[in-house]
């Protein structure tokens, strides 16, 4: 069966023959991984929509629940992430965990938009990337149904006075809870700086009010932090290649 959908490379790997494997997060599929013959270093139309960060069109041969890649075209070819070392670094960053949190055959329409808005963002943001990053980021987590609880303390639905965040119960903690608990936890974060209300920001807010806001240095390192942890206990995604070259 022929089908085409839009879809945006999010890694290849090199096979034997000169052909290559994509993995593909689809508009119609959700993830795929699918072969193709397509020439790397030919200059046509369809191999143009092979390279990294493109939002393009793809043809595809599926015959029960394999993949083949025959033809492409380039919808937005995403150019300039490619030309700034540290935006490069943000989208490789960005499409390594969103590889990691998509399931195989799983359409996901929303996250699908999401990805595509951010990567049009980031092209154009000029400086402060990292921002748009977590912002992805949260709305991923809530678009899985994996977001921590903000609303109310944990293990009591104490609202007020919520001073902590665990990362291994999944949302804040108030001081009476922490004060009752008879170990020292481990991923236990003090929430200063107003961390519950920037995340509550991020959440609520749609992706494009972050296309120039900038979050302070001091609040961004602390939410990466958590985020990391959280992601890493709770969704078993860790040591992210990329990662290692955005620290």
């Amino acid at each position: 069966m022929y089908v085409e959908t839009e879809g945006i490379i999010l890694k290849q790997i090199k096979i034997v023959g000169g052909r290559r494997m994509l993995v593909i997060f689809t508009k119609r599929f959700g993830k795929i991984s699918a072969g193709t013959s397509l020439k790397e270093k030919s200059k046509n139309k369809a191999t143009l929509a092979l390279r990294p960060f493109v939002y393009g069109k793809y043809r595809i041969n599926k015959t029960g629940k394999h993949y083949h890649v025959n033809g492409a075209e380039v919808i937005s070819s995403n150019y300039q992430i490619g030309e700034d070392v540290d935006k490069f670094l943000s989208a490789s960053y960005i499409l390594e965990f969103t590889e990691k949190l998509l399931p195989e055959d799983a359409p996901d329409p929303k996250l699908f938009r999401l990805l595509v808005e951010f990567l049009e963002m980031l092209e154009e943001r000029k400086k402060k990337f990292e921002t748009l990053v977590v912002a992805y980021q949260v709305k991923a987590l809530a678009n899985s149904g994996s977001f921590p609880r903000l609303d109310a303390c944990v293990r009591c639905n104490e609202k007020e006075d919520v001073k902590y965040f665990s990362v291994p119960e999944g949302g804040v903690v108030c001081e009476r809870c922490k004060q009752l608990s008879r170990a020292n936890e481990i991923l236990l974060y003090t929430m200063d700086f107003g961390i519950v209300e920037v995340l509550r920001y991020l959440l609520e807010q749609p992706l494009s009010s972050f296309s120039r806001l900038a979050l302070d240095d001091k609040i961004l390192l602390e939410i990466k932090k958590i985020l990391k942890d959280y992601i890493a206990y709770h969704l078993d995604v860790d040591d992210l290649k990329s990662e290692e070259f955005m620290n």
